[in-house]
């Protein structure tokens, strides 16, 4: 009898911690725009990018460790990818839990990012920029935009390519399932 309570008791423990379930979960939320979303079968090392902000500071991705990050590649000549940052902004509102960090990848002005940022009433992202696309190549960034949903540990464990509403009940279900089940035992 111990021996059955012991194997019930290993095997919820497992099914518990399980990942992979976590994003079952979280993938079968997906509606809308955020039926794009695809998660891996299994987590992607990222490498540990440095980030310019609008002074030219470095910011290791790496300082993003222990939080889940929403990680979107844009630029401000991409029309899909203007449209969807407002978006960004109110999810980052909304959740202020995980960080949402657009990266500008590719030649884009300063000027013109801060231009945007200010039409597009854009206040709670930082400017992050990856001049030389080196960050973008590495994660095999081929189109704009991109958004990588990133675990706490710095894994890509989701992918969505193209345009989308962040801030829709679907995306937010989906990143609070994800947090759920990442702190689940």
């Amino acid at each position: 009898m111990l021996r059955k309570i012991l194997v019930v008791l290993y095997t919820a423990l497992v099914l518990g911690a399980n990942p992979s379930l976590a994003n079952d979960d979280a993938a079968a939320l997906r509606d809308g725009d955020m039926k794009k979303l695809g998660f891996h079968s299994e987590a992607v090392t990222l490498p540990d990018a440095i980030l310019l902000d609008a002074a030219d500071t470095g910011h290791a991705l790496s300082t993003y460790r222990g939080k889940w990050v929403v990680l979107n590649f844009w630029a401000t000549w991409c029309a899909p990818c203007r449209q969807e940052m407002p978006s960004l902004d109110r999810l980052q509102q909304a959740m202020p839990e995980i960080a949402v960090l657009p990266v500008a990848t590719g030649r884009n002005a300063l000027s013109g990012i801060e231009k945007f940022y200010k039409t597009a009433e854009i206040k709670s992202l930082p400017i992050l920029r990856d001049p030389s696309s080196d960050f973008a190549r590495a994660a095999h960034v081929i189109g704009l935009p991109v958004t990588l949903i990133v675990n706490p540990e710095g894994q890509e464990i989701a992918r969505l390519i193209g345009d989308a509403e962040w801030d829709s009940d679907s995306a937010k279900a989906i990143l609070t399932a994800l947090q759920d089940g990442a702190t689940s035992p």
